[in-house]
């Protein structure tokens, strides 16, 4: 009877910390969307150029990735809750804080705030959860997880509503004053485990960086697992990033029907991906391993035909239709990578893996594709006016064939790779 009670609050628990950090996580995606759907008017008050606004989010990840390291370092030692109700905090303050700024420069340094702040959040999350639920089931707590991505963008693209009833300030108010109430929560109601308790073998010493990026040289499944995040994000959320603005520029949308529209395919239909994700992988993951990297690679091909005509057609039927596809599909990989991550990387490792994970997606769809992309469509205003930008997100929308590669290498060395953390010496 005693046993019993205790498995039951032991499950209780797992899934109480899997809600409230997935919560974390949409508040730390909803500042990013928040951002892209809030370009035309911020750049119109600011008086700012394509690149001036994308660079952005490109201080914002340059940030990030520099925190991002020495603070999920600093996760695979330290109380993780603590880290991530302070992370939350920080960048929940200082994302209010955008919405009181005068000029560029005080919207860059609050930016680059929100960057430092955002770095110490999903690393020790998802490390959390790791020690919540054993390897068999971190495909399906990281696709649950990842439930935040659509809740999170939903929250973010929605900002053109409230924008057009209040101004874009209103928007950065309304989104960072709850969350400070939820970093009390996390502060106050979820505890720090042991780590790696739940691994079928004790956890190896404390590893460095430098030992995680040797272990990674010879677990090729994993560097896959990485290359495969970091160029589908840099495909998927490249494209999102400027998709608002494509919207109101090239298909002549006002900016509150534009995120209005991008807040439903975000929202429910990303929901509704996340959630067949999350059946698919409680089923197939317990039948053959190299089924969480298939499922990616094939999600990102099969999204990439659709991504390519969104921005070709000159129909805004046919653009929302196929963005109706694209961007629902584009949320299928992001459990599965985590899962990825978690199961190719001995527990030590865990943390610093998902942050070189998060530092080359984020360089690729916080750095390059908006910073490149809007360099390219100032460049190209002269010649093509207002659908400059349109001319740029063409050829970004075939990079999903390279992003699905890697994931379909990554199935190839999977089982290897898994069977290799089990001989990590203790």
């Amino acid at each position: 009877m005693v046993a019993t009670t205790s498995a039951t609050f032991d499950a209780a628990r797992r899934w109480y910390v899997l809600g409230v950090l997935t919560l974390v996580y949409a508040l730390n995606i909803a500042d990013r969307f928040v951002m892209s759907t809030l370009v035309e008017p911020i750049k119109a008050e600011l008086g700012l150029s394509d690149f001036s606004i994308a660079f952005l989010s490109g201080a914002l990840a340059f940030f990030y990735v520099t925190a991002g390291l020495p603070l999920a370092y600093l996760a695979d030692r330290a109380n993780r809750r603590t880290l991530v109700a302070a992370a939350l905090a920080a960048w929940s303050l200082v994302t209010a804080c955008c919405g009181i700024v005068q000029n560029y420069g005080q919207m860059l340094a609050a930016r680059i705030g929100v960057g430092v702040g955002e770095a110490g959040g999903t690393p020790p999350s998802v490390s959390l959860l790791s020690d919540h639920f054993p390897w068999r089931s971190r495909a399906l707590a990281m696709s649950i997880y990842s439930l935040g991505l659509s809740i999170g963008s939903g929250l973010g693209t929605s900002a053109g509503y409230v924008s057009d009833a209040w101004g874009w300030r209103a928007a950065f108010l309304v989104l960072g004053v709850p969350g400070l109430l939820i970093a009390l929560m996390v502060r106050t109601t979820i505890a720090e485990p042991p780590r790696g308790r739940l691994d079928e073998t004790p956890p190896p010493p404390m590893a460095s960086l430098l030992d995680t990026l040797r272990f990674a040289r010879r677990q090729p499944a994993l560097l896959h697992a990485w290359m495969g995040a970091a160029i589908y994000t840099l495909w998927a959320w490249g494209l999102m990033w400027w998709t608002p603005s494509y919207l109101v520029r090239s298909q002549h949308m006002s900016l509150g029907d534009a995120g209005g529209a991008l807040s439903l395919m975000n929202g429910i239909g990303g929901t509704a991906v996340l959630l067949l994700t999350l059946v698919l992988m409680g089923k197939l993951e317990k039948r053959d391993v190299r089924a969480v990297p298939l499922y990616a690679a094939l999600t990102v091909l099969i999204g990439t035909f659709p991504s390519i005509l969104a921005y070709a057609a000159a129909s805004r039927q046919v653009t929302l239709f196929c963005l109706w596809i694209f961007i629902p599909l584009s949320y299928a990989p992001f459990g599965p990578t985590y899962a990825l991550l978690q199961n190719l990387t001995p527990a030590s490792m865990r943390a610093q893996s998902t942050a070189i994970m998060l530092l080359l997606a984020n360089i690729a769809n916080l750095v390059i594709a908006p910073e490149v992309v809007g360099f390219a469509s100032d460049r190209l205003a002269p010649l093509y006016g207002a659908d400059s930008l349109r001319r740029c997100l063409i050829p970004l929308a075939f990079v999903g064939f390279w992003g699905a590669w890697h994931y379909w290498r990554c199935a190839k060395h999977v089982a290897g790779g898994i069977e290799r953390i089990e001989r990590v010496p203790a």
